[in-house]
């Protein structure tokens, strides 16, 4: 089994809001910086994303691939990789746990990466950190300012 890199952060905002702004695909591009587009290529009946393309910059790493996501109750979404040019795995999941009766949610956000090419696996723990910390910061400070979603978090109280 391959190891996995987790981390969480508590944001000052319902699940529900939590979870809108994280099925918002749409709008990825707008504060996740790594991001540049994201499609979605299908959903389920709830109008929830099945799957979704994203086309990624993070500077050394360059990519375009398609992530099939699975939406486990309100409160949990994984992820894994489906195709891409430069990844062998990419599996995550955030899970949200509501704080002070549901004011609050801690989110936690669980991720595995495996590259084509070779990199130590130090390198990849410290690559996976680094992706995390900033998509849990850019999560909160969205959430946080009333970003919001649109249709997607619509789909996300389904």
């Amino acid at each position: 089994m391959a190891e996995h890199t987790s981390s969480n952060i508590t944001i000052d905002a319902a699940p529900e809001a939590v979870m809108g702004v994280i099925a918002d695909f749409a709008r990825y591009p707008e504060w996740t910086g790594e991001v540049k587009e994201a499609e979605v290529l299908s959903e389920d009946s709830q109008g929830r994303a099945e799957q979704v393309r994203l086309l990624l910059d993070a500077g050394a790493i360059k990519d375009e691939h398609t992530l099939a996501y699975e939406w486990i109750g309100a409160n949990e979404v994984r992820w894994s990789l489906v195709k891409s040019q430069m990844l062998r795995e990419l599996d995550g999941v955030y899970r949200l746990a509501p704080v002070d009766g549901g004011e609050r949610t801690e989110v936690t956000y669980q991720l595995t990466v495996d590259v084509k090419i070779p990199m130590l696996g130090m390198i990849k723990r410290k690559a996976e950190k680094v992706i995390i910390d900033r998509a849990l910061s850019g999560l909160k400070k969205r959430v946080e300012s009333g970003g919001g979603a649109g249709k997607g978090a619509d789909a996300a109280k389904g």
